[in-house]
């Protein structure tokens, strides 16, 4: 029973509880998702009718985002956005600004008052879903849209239906047909995630072997180093500037054969050669950062990596505005891996090759910082050469 009288033994069950505690965390953002603000593009270049001063894509507009307004909390579910034009839409689109847009055209009253003629013409709307920016998001948007129009088309029905009763009037076969759905939706989607992307999860899946393979490399540079036992700061100095350069020999191997792995697998990659640079870019960022906090704490650091990993999973998967206030401001926003899965989401379902954007900047600034830190904790105080001289010493005399 001697082991029931160590301390660590005894707090163990505490220590247990508060690792699942901990990690239980990662569990929150996935369990009951809540779209908040989601931004959804519209457009209504309905001219409307100048007879009777009516139109029908503002009432259809109000209607939509009335029936769309609130969330289970009660909070905005959508942020609509009005766009000038439907060029103005698809560019917006392709700047990953909404994830929905829905457009109404110019002829929509026109083809509504046609309802009540016999010769009717329903009127349609277009909705584009952009299922690059987040797959499973834009579809969820989609029904919603959907959902919305098919309760304003059982309106419309109900209204026309009354009107044609009041008049005792006779329904023809088009008619009924033109009634069945008084607003057509046409469904089209931008930046298509195709075949063989995990379902648009592609970039999301990427970043854990690549984060792995650089928390490893550090790992063995770090115990190679604590075995070496520098005697002075440039020794120390000339031992990191060899792990940055050779780190960044390994990103080019990492970059180009995750890449070749990930195609063999089975994963579409449309741009081979741009993609495998962008994750040896990813590499070296993720391996320098990692290295300059070893660098000063050691593999203490592993702590704060494994959580950037456990907390990263589910939460990268989700679109932000399905994520509470607390975990998009003060976890999503501090995690680096993010930069890295919205950089493979533009080279692959945006057809953007690899360039100077948003999230190529960050990473690299990651990576120089890293780099500074790095060259830096050569020049921090160690006990380790004064042993080594006194070892000298002791051996010479």
């Amino acid at each position: 029973m001697s082991l029931l009288k160590n301390k660590f033994i005894i707090a163990l069950p505490l220590i247990v509880i508060a690792v699942i505690f901990i990690f239980s965390l990662a569990m929150i953002p996935s369990i009951n998702p809540v779209p908040h603000n989601l931004p959804i593009a519209i457009v209504n270049e309905d001219q409307g009718l100048t007879v009777s001063n009516v139109n029908m894509g503002e009432t259809v507009v109000s209607n939509i985002q009335s029936a769309t307004s609130a969330n289970a909390d009660g909070e905005p579910a959508m942020k609509w956005i009005e766009v000038g034009s439907e060029e103005g839409v698809r560019a917006g689109l392709d700047n990953q600004e909404y994830y929905a847009a829905l457009v109404i055209p110019k002829d929509f009253s026109e083809k509504q008052a046609s309802l009540m003629t016999p010769d009717p013409s329903s009127p349609r709307m277009r909705i584009y879903i952009n299922q690059g920016m987040n797959a499973s998001t834009s579809s969820m948007v989609g029904e919603m849209l959907n959902l919305a129009i098919s309760g304003i088309n059982e309106e419309i029905r109900t209204e026309i239906l009354a009107t044609f009763d009041q008049q005792g009037a006779a329904i023809s076969t088009k008619q009924a047909a033109a009634f069945a759905s008084p607003i057509v939706s046409e469904v089209i989607y931008v930046n298509a995630i195709g075949t063989h992307s995990a379902n648009g999860n592609s970039p999301v899946l990427m970043f854990q072997p690549l984060w792995m393979a650089s928390l490893i490399g550090n790992v063995i540079f770090l115990l190679v180093k604590n075995k070496s036992n520098y005697a002075n700061r440039n020794e120390r100095l000339r031992a990191n500037i060899v792990q940055v350069f050779w780190g960044a020999v390994i990103a080019l191997a990492a970059g180009f054969s995750f890449t070749w792995f990930a195609e063999s697998w089975g994963l579409h990659i449309s741009q081979f050669t741009e993609t495998a640079l962008f994750l040896a870019i990813a590499y070296l960022a993720f391996f320098l950062m990692i290295a300059a906090v070893f660098s000063w704490i050691g593999l203490k650091g592993m702590i704060i990596f494994v959580l950037f990993l456990f907390f990263s999973a589910p939460l990268l998967s989700f679109a932000p505005e399905l994520i509470s206030p607390f975990y998009r401001d003060w976890i999503l926003s501090w995690l680096p891996m993010r930069f890295m899965v919205e950089g493979l989401r533009e080279l692959f379902f945006f057809g953007q090759g690899l360039r100077m954007n948003h999230p190529t900047i960050v990473l690299i600034w990651i990576g120089a910082c890293g780099l500074l830190v790095l060259l830096a904790s050569a020049f921090k105080h160690s006990r380790q050469p004064e042993r080594k001289q006194e070892v000298e010493i002791a051996h010479t005399s």
